[in-house]
């Protein structure tokens, strides 16, 4: 159980990651056009420990709570989309050890995480994708276990240490800890979808590749039962969308200030001096602060349901229903922003100079990640028939929630 204690305030985090935030911002559209992996951002990152905020003070974290957490990704999110997904699975690491018994494990993992290190995930297959149908195998070897098999949306593996990664044991689901310089490890660099194009989701290969006994964490994706993790999860993409509409309305809204050419029919000679471009304008705030507002309340209902442990199963659906209801109201708000933003200009406003359509894309290619009428669907069918919301997996060795009660 996680301590309720706050050590560290929203100002002193904000004094550590603003400035360092405001960087990542400042070569954002040049690494959208170049297709550069954020590499040297996320070495910076480390050195600030934001891959600790999490984590005990005791253990050499900053101790912040779920809410500050998703605080902070909305403020990366704003300067670089990709970054706050690459590192998701990262944070649900995080956040199984800090559910894990206490002992030199938890211990261990905790300190190395304070001292910089990074978790990516290998779960989805291509052609496969679905529970139950891995073809990555963990077989018996003379001196231990043996992994191979290929995955597919490998986001954030390249920036991270350690792969976390779904095998098949035998017919049995296991999650594996890999090494990501293992030998028999080799990643690529071949996600080709329109946005969030720097999140390293391409493909893993693992050919051979030794696991040692205490790298099998226990069941993997799919594990039967509530759990914390798949509103956890899809709360980043959310973060994503919310930090794309702040960057998006901040974005559009200095392009209209310096701008001294407007419609010839415009109401006023200077587009922010138009009522038409101030309502615009005005849209795209209240999408930023509606978006941030949701993220925030599904933050504080995880942040008491982390509290207690994440074995209440009443909680943990609140939390599942929490977070697909505000996927629902924030995916419709953000993706009518990005679209609205044009508005304000004419043909100038879509200069690949501006890239202003990456929001765009960027917020188009999170959202499809779940996809919401799927979602929708499911809180329907959960509230009119007391039907089980579609809960996913946990990557540590905590026992499902029906079993711990």
């Amino acid at each position: 159980m996680t301590s309720t204690a706050q050590p560290v305030s929203d100002t002193d985090l904000d004094a550590v990651f603003a400035p360092i935030y405001a960087d990542i911002a400042v070569g954002a559209v040049e690494r959208e056009v170049d297709r550069r992996l954020a590499h040297d951002e996320v070495r910076r990152l480390r050195a600030a420990r934001f891959g600790a905020l999490r984590v005990p003070v005791e253990y050499g974290g900053y101790g912040a709570s779920v809410r500050q957490l998703f605080r902070q990704l909305i403020e990366l999110a704003a300067a670089e989309s990709n970054l706050p997904q690459a590192l998701r699975v990262h944070f649900v690491f995080v956040e199984d050890q800090l559910l894990a018994e206490a002992g030199p494990a938890r211990e261990q993992w905790l300190r190395k995480i304070s001292e910089g290190t990074l978790v990516g995930n290998a779960i989805t297959e291509p052609g496969v994708g679905a529970v139950g149908r891995y073809q990555t195998r963990l077989t018996q070897a003379e001196d231990g276990w043996v992994l191979d098999g290929t995955k597919y949306y490998s986001t954030g593996s390249l920036y991270a240490d350690h792969i976390l990664v779904a095998a098949d044991r035998d017919g049995e689901r296991v999650s594996v800890l890999v090494d990501a310089d293992a030998e028999g490890v080799r990643q690529h660099d071949d996600w080709d979808g329109f946005g969030q194009r720097l999140t390293a989701s391409g493909t893993t290969e693992f050919t051979g590749v030794a696991v040692p006994q205490d790298r099998i964490l226990g069941p993997g994706y799919g594990d039967a039962g509530a759990t914390y993790s798949t509103s956890y999860l899809q709360l980043f993409q959310l973060a994503v969308l919310a930090g794309i509409a702040q960057r998006a309305e901040r974005d559009t809204r200095e392009w209209v200030a310096a701008r001294r050419r407007g419609y010839t029919h415009s109401a006023a000679d200077l587009p922010r001096h138009d009522p038409l471009v101030q309502q615009v304008i005005g849209r795209l705030s209240a999408a930023s602060f509606g978006a941030r507002a949701s993220v925030l309340a599904v933050a504080d209902v995880l942040d008491e349901v982390l509290a207690a442990g994440a074995t209440e199963e009443q909680g943990l659906i609140e939390a599942e229903l929490a977070a697909a209801q505000a996927q629902l109201g924030v995916i419709d708000t953000v993706l009518a922003a990005t679209t609205q933003l044009f508005e304000v200009g004419g043909a100038s406003i879509t200069s690949e100079g501006l890239r202003l359509d990456r929001h765009w894309r960027n917020a188009r290619t999170i959202s499809v990640h779940n996809p919401a009428i799927q979602k929708a669907r499911a809180i329907g069918d959960h509230l009119l028939n007391g039907t089980q919301l579609p809960f996913a997996w946990s990557a540590g060795e905590r026992k499902p929630a029906d079993e711990a009660r």
